[in-house]
């Protein structure tokens, strides 16, 4: 592709947009960790939500989306759809929580939780496991993408692709902080659905698509003749039972509380949890997450499934795509590569929007993960364990030397990818069976530090173990494998539960003090601590109001996803009959909402 100079001159314009405003917090970033990797905790609702929502819309994630629509139809797309449910029940159960506990980062929280050297060993642990292990294997990801968009787009090589990223998003990592992050966040979100969305209107408008009634009269033709029902929001489940299981069933029943994926934790954690712990008040934590949600969940998907679809006609073998770009490393070749071979398409100006827009989409991600991975290696690993009596201009230094380490390893790690999917798969294997700890730790007081220590290496061994056997011709399918990990990692923290050291009385009773957890799971604390709640208290944490607004805002999410579906295939009918359970449900979901914020 060859971009004309106004593309050039759009591209300049955004990343001058996104990232100029950034420069003005590098002398505040640098005060303290608190405002380099908290932002000073006071961040407003709006701010958080939307650095959430760009967070997770990272230069890979049109790629992701165009690889399970053309493998499995726009139904496919519910192995992350289901992640609804994890992320309203943060919501209502677990933002306001998260804001009481005080801590800077989601990791400080083992120590308060917990007591004794199982509470340090945890938190250490993790600080490394999910900041270094976990951090650059999603980073990894994103930049993977980032080279197959740039070897469409300008023909380059990884190597470049990388040392160009690494050079604008290192920098300001490193200068900028979480106040700079969330601002490029929020410039960097408006920039990004403009271009997505203009992205989908012109490949909708393509003379080969024929508009949105072309598009799902092709498709549709398409479906009858691979046996893949495109279209549909839920998979077939008379012709192909185990994809259905795969895609649907799984998802829904095990994978939203059973697995534990960075963005969509059960519980709320890494860097949702750090915006919830940099917000300025329990009432814009809950603000943030909610809006999160409702962006993620339905703002965002349409325009990418649009291009996915459009892709299947324009592309419809991978091997279409290696003709139209004949010097493509043919490494590079998948079906996630089908979403930047679209753009050739875009006319001048909108290219260059395009690709401001995924300089930008990679960008609020990668900043977001050096942010979030140097806040583990220096606040829960370096100063914890390491440096203890430093002042905060070395922890600030340190953080800054450890962003720039996280990028090298993940870039290091790019050439050993293929495509996102297959990332994808692996984190969440290696996270299953931990969710319901992560949701149970706060309710119930009998979870100590040793039942986190058997969760994640019951499930990193069972991966492990799962792993050899497929290499060794004994293969299990991705829901069998899910199922065998959770049911393993799930006996063994809930066995160490009960039989391991306990955690300290006193520590269990200044932990129920200060957060406030509600429910039956306390009640030994709470006998032991003498501690009541007033009424006020009591009407925003009951738990059947909880479970009210967690049910609404679910309905509401898909219900409103699907309307916008409905409406673009051009079923009326179904688009309005779910327009009025949207209606309903958000009725119900704003009445709770206000209680809560009464």
């Amino acid at each position: 592709m060859h971009l004309q100079i106004w593309d050039w001159v759009v591209i300049i314009a955004s990343l001058i947009v996104c990232f100029f405003p950034a420069l003005f917090f590098a002398k505040r970033s640098g005060k303290s960790t608190s405002e380099f990797f908290a932002s000073g905790r006071s961040v407003p609702w709006w701010l958080a939500g939307f650095s959430m929502v760009a967070t997770t819309f990272s230069s890979d994630t049109p790629n992701l989306v165009t690889d399970i629509v053309r493998r499995n139809g726009v139904a496919g797309n519910w192995v992350w759809w289901a992640f609804t449910l994890t992320g309203v029940m943060t919501v209502f159960f677990y933002a306001r929580l998260w804001r009481r506990s005080g801590v800077l980062t989601d990791l400080e929280f083992y120590e308060v939780r917990y007591s004794g050297k199982a509470a340090s060993f945890v938190r250490g642990f993790r600080s490394v496991y999910l900041g270094l292990f976990f951090n650059i294997m999603i980073m990894a990801t994103v930049n993977l993408a980032a080279c197959k968009i740039a070897g469409i787009l300008f023909g380059f090589e990884r190597w470049q692709t990388l040392l160009f990223v690494g050079i604008l998003n290192v920098i300001f990592a490193t200068q900028s902080g979480l106040w700079g992050v969330l601002v490029i966040d929020f410039v960097q979100f408006l920039i990004m659905m403009t271009s997505v969305i203009a992205a989908a209107y012109f490949a909708v408008s393509l003379p080969q698509v024929g508009g949105l009634s072309g598009l799902v009269e092709k498709v549709s033709h398409l479906s009858s003749t691979n046996g893949i029902n495109y279209l549909n929001f839920l998979p077939d489940f008379s012709n192909n039972w185990d994809v259905a299981i795969a895609i649907f069933i799984m998802p829904i029943a095990v994978q939203w509380w059973s697995v534990w994926y960075p963005g969509a934790e059960p519980g709320g954690g890494s860097y949702i949890a750090q915006r919830m712990l940099a917000s300025k008040s329990e009432k814009d934590s809950l603000g943030a997450v909610l809006f999160f949600n409702l962006a993620h969940y339905v703002l965002r998907p349409w325009p990418w499934i649009l291009v996915a679809l459009a892709s299947l006609i324009v592309y419809p073998q991978l091997s279409d795509i290696q003709k139209a770009f004949p010097n493509l490393d043919p490494s590079l070749i998948n079906h996630d590569i089908a979403y930047p071979a679209m753009l050739k398409f875009l006319p001048v100006g909108f290219m260059g929007l395009i690709v401001g827009g995924l300089i930008a989409a990679n960008s609020s991600t990668i900043l977001t993960h050096l942010n979030w991975g140097a806040s583990y290696l220096v606040h829960d690993f370096y100063r914890r364990f390491i440096k203890t009596d430093a002042d905060e201009k070395h922890y600030v230094l340190a953080g800054r030397v450890a962003t720039i380490f996280l990028f090298i390893l993940s870039s290091l790690l790019v050439f050993f990818l293929d495509s996102a999917k297959d990332a994808f798969d692996i984190i969440l294997q290696i996270g299953a069976g931990t969710g319901l700890l992560y949701l149970l730790r706060w309710f119930w007081w009998r979870i100590n530090a040793w039942s986190e220590v058997a969760a994640m290496v019951s499930s990193f061994v069972v991966s492990i173990v799962l792993l050899i056997l497929n290499k060794n011709g004994i293969q299990f399918s991705t829901h069998v494998a899910l199922i065998i990990t959770i049911i393993f990692t799930s006996i063994s923290w809930i066995v160490t539960a009960f039989l391991a050291p306990q955690t300290d009385e006193k520590v269990l009773i200044e932990f129920y003090k200060k957060v406030k957890p509600f429910g039956p799971g306390w009640k030994y604390i709470k006998e032991k601590s003498g501690v009541t709640f007033s009424a006020s208290e009591i009407e925003k944490e009951n738990i059947p109001l909880s479970l009210l607004g967690w049910i609404s805002g679910t309905i509401t999410i898909w219900s409103s996803l699907f309307t916008i579906g409905s409406f673009l295939y051009g079923r009326t009918e179904m688009g309005f009959l779910l327009l009025g359970v949207f209606l309903i449900s958000g009725f119900v979901l704003l009445n709770v909402i206000k209680k809560v914020w009464k």
